[in-house]
């Protein structure tokens, strides 16, 4: 593999520290929540501001691309070996809703650095994360004497990501020659720990529902009425309880079709991970552990399918009784989904699980909510073995172990679109807060992701050819 010396790396990398963290404080101060229509001139603004410094960084196209929501921008930067394979970056630079009376100590868009963390709304998610390619794009060329990187280098980065990302597949889709690559780097992810240096090799999908269940045409009275027609609430509780069996399976049918089992050698790369259940639990404000029987609690997060009844209601709410047998109850459902599921489906399957529940006299309802596929990257792929030995350069010859990422993005649009396999890439850990108040970054660890960028693009055109 080709060389990336990592001295020199370095050594660029300490020279313009500074004025990266004062760029990336920059744009931090830049309210870009794409949730909250106040903010769309910001997220706008973001997007411009964005565009404007790849350019300076280097790269010779740079565009705001719209969407019928907020503006993503693409840039490219084409090798000058005519045989170099193409990489495609991906992050987002709208951020979450932020405000001091969440609890923030202080103002989430005016950044502050503090014992080698900087504070702001979007410092891991996903502004520093985006952000450390721009430093790290010219530490791999001053370090190599190149002009151009060693890969074609493309960057795509959304602005609706953290409201669901409505418009990305079509977006994906409309310029999919444009973003033709041989693999894609997904830079909004994080490790097991600061001290525990990981690569995440996939993402679940994400199917939803809420089912609304009607009976009476109103509330009527239950010593009147109950025992004698159909309870919609009674039929909400039933379809919950009847989701999972015994061994906490779901027991709609088909569900597990087509998934491959989790095999020896993963589940003993997730075992040597510092796994502390009691720490684990406290973080989750649990008081005990469950799922489906003959998994780990790590397995049943990132590697099965699961489903989940996020909200239950219908009837009288308020305090005291009131007898009656209401008019609609409803429920509502997720499904996290893994590597060999399709949403299309899993809902397909839920809506006729569901159907058959319904007993006459009751109407009902079922509308899902916009799907995610799962996403995963074989552990003997090439792509993925560079980005391990990038990310280990980084952290000192430091193992790097794996993980999966419990949690859903639109990381597969763009396996999917472009064919090209998925890759992540980040540095953020637990601590940083995502969605959180006071979230921050580890500016040691920013670092390690400038020169995990810097050594990547020279492996991965050397593994991609």
């Amino acid at each position: 593999m080709s060389e990336t010396p990592d001295n020199a790396v370095r050594t660029y990398i300490e020279q313009h520290r500074t004025a990266f963290v004062d760029d990336l404080v920059e744009w931090l101060r830049i309210p870009s929540v794409s949730a909250q229509p106040d903010h769309d001139d910001d997220v706008r603004r973001s997007a411009e501001w964005l565009a404007a410094k790849l350019a300076e960084t280097g790269f010779p196209v740079t565009e705001v691309w719209p969407t019928p929501g907020a503006p993503a921008v693409f840039a490219e930067w084409p090798s000058s070996d005519p045989d170099a394979p193409t990489v495609l970056v991906y992050g987002h630079h709208d951020v979450q809703p932020a405000a001091r009376e969440d609890g923030w100590r202080t103002d989430p868009f005016e950044p502050v650095v503090e014992d080698g963390r900087l504070y702001a709304r979007g410092a891991a998610d996903d502004k520093g994360q985006v952000f450390f390619h721009t430093l790290g794009v010219r530490a791999h060329l001053a370090a190599t004497g190149r002009t151009a990187p060693a890969v074609n280098l493309k960057l795509l980065v959304e602005g609706e990501e953290e409201s669901g990302s409505p418009h990305f597949r079509a977006l994906v889709e409309e310029h999919a020659h444009r973003l033709a690559a041989d693999a894609v780097i997904v830079s909004d992810t994080g490790m097991w720990s600061e001290t525990t240096p990981t690569v995440c090799t996939g993402m679940r999908g994400l199917a939803d529902c809420e089912i609304t269940l009607y009976g009476p045409d109103q509330d009527i009275h239950s010593g009147s009425f109950g025992g004698a027609v159909p309870n919609p609430a009674t039929v909400a509780a039933r379809i919950v309880a009847a989701l999972h069996d015994e061994d906490e399976r779901v027991t709609v049918p088909g569900f597990y079709d087509g998934i491959a089992p989790l095999d020896d050698a993963e589940r003993e790369l997730f075992a040597e991970l510092p796994f502390d259940q009691e720490s684990w639990l406290r973080t989750a404000k649990s008081h005990g552990t469950l799922g489906e029987a003959g998994y780990t609690t790590l397995e049943r997060i990132w590697a099965r399918p699961t489903a989940e009844v996020n909200g239950i209601g219908g009837g009288y709410q308020g305090a005291g009784g009131k007898t009656i047998v209401p008019s609609s109850a409803f429920v509502k459902l997720s499904f996290r989904l893994v590597a060999g599921q399709q949403p299309d489906k899993i809902e397909r399957a839920v809506a006729d699980w569901v159907a058959d529940r319904v007993p006459a006299g009751i109407r009902h309802e079922i509308v899902f909510g916009a799907a995610t596929r799962p996403c995963l990257t074989p552990l003997d792929h090439p792509a993925l073995r560079s980005v391990v030995r990038a990310m280990s350069r980084a952290f000192n010859g430091r193992k790097i172990r794996f993980t999966r990422e419990g949690g859903s993005g639109p990381a597969a649009d763009l396996q999917d679109v472009l064919d090209a396999p998925v890759l992540f890439l980040g540095i953020s850990v637990p601590s940083d807060g995502w969605h959180a108040p006071d979230e921050k970054v580890e500016l040691d660890l920013l670092v390690k992701g400038v020169e995990a960028s810097a050594h990547l693009w020279g492996d991965l055109a050397d593994a991609l050819r």
